[in-house]
């Protein structure tokens, strides 16, 4: 039986993490991607023997292309592609500088559309082989359709991210090839924190990491088929009890 395989980016800490857990957990072969080295070792050590570690700098494109080489060169195949790396600072209209506009751009939307391409030919090849394509999930943000003041070029970069899933999932209708977009409200996250303090966004208003990894999974296990293409939204506000 063929190990079925999957590449996460941004793979070390909150949601990516979480999903290279349940990806692992699902009987998948998992390559995490980032920048640190240390932090993909601790990552992997957590998410199961034979965990693929690539180190890159993202918002290179060309060294984000390079890690879906690099990726099949260690797993042999590549049956689930998921873009979820992100980064922005909070900058309004007026904060935006073309270097923060370039770099929020590269990361959030040049780098999925390049992995997406890469991807592309291992899914036409394992399509042609007689199994399934593959399919693509991109960790996208609510402020994509509801932008927040200080996430200018960050929601405009993830509204681009929206765009890619309708695509993948038109082109790749007859290779076999499904496309999401997870649009989630606030995160507990790190990059959250960067953005906000907890006087200004209780925990208790923000997203769990798992919560929206388990979005995630169900797209890649074929239970939101009905949403292929389309952007998944889910809103952040007070935690139900559990």
């Amino acid at each position: 039986m063929t190990t079925r395989t999957a590449l996460v980016t941004g793979g070390t800490s909150g949601i990516g993490l979480h999903i290279a857990r349940q990806l692992a957990a699902d009987g998948y072969r998992v390559a995490i991607c980032a920048r640190s080295e240390p932090g993909l070792a601790s990552a992997a050590a957590s998410i199961g023997p034979g965990t693929v570690t690539l180190a890159a700098d993202l918002f290179d494109p060309h060294a984000a292309a390079g890690v879906v080489t690099r990726a099949l060169a260690a797993l042999g195949r590549l049956d689930v592609l998921i873009n979820n790396a992100g980064w922005s600072p909070a900058a309004t209209i007026p904060q935006t500088d073309p270097d923060t506009a370039i770099r929020v751009f590269a990361l959030n939307a040049v780098t999925p559309t390049v992995m997406i391409a890469r991807a592309w030919p291992a899914f036409e090849r394992q399509h042609a082989s007689g199994g399934e394509g593959g399919v693509v999930v991109n960790v996208s943000s609510i402020a994509s359709v509801d932008p927040f003041p200080i996430l200018y070029a960050y929601a405009a970069a993830k509204a681009a991210v929206n765009n890619l899933a309708i695509s993948v999932a038109a082109q790749g209708a007859p290779i076999g090839v499904r496309g999401f977009s997870v649009a989630p409200g606030a995160v507990e996250t790190p990059l959250l924190r960067t953005l906000v303090d907890t006087a200004n966004l209780p925990t208790d208003q923000t997203l769990r990491p798992e919560d929206v990894a388990t979005i995630v999974l169900s797209c890649v296990r074929g239970e939101r088929d009905d949403a292929n293409g389309t952007t998944i939204l889910v809103p952040s506000g007070p935690r139900r009890s559990t």
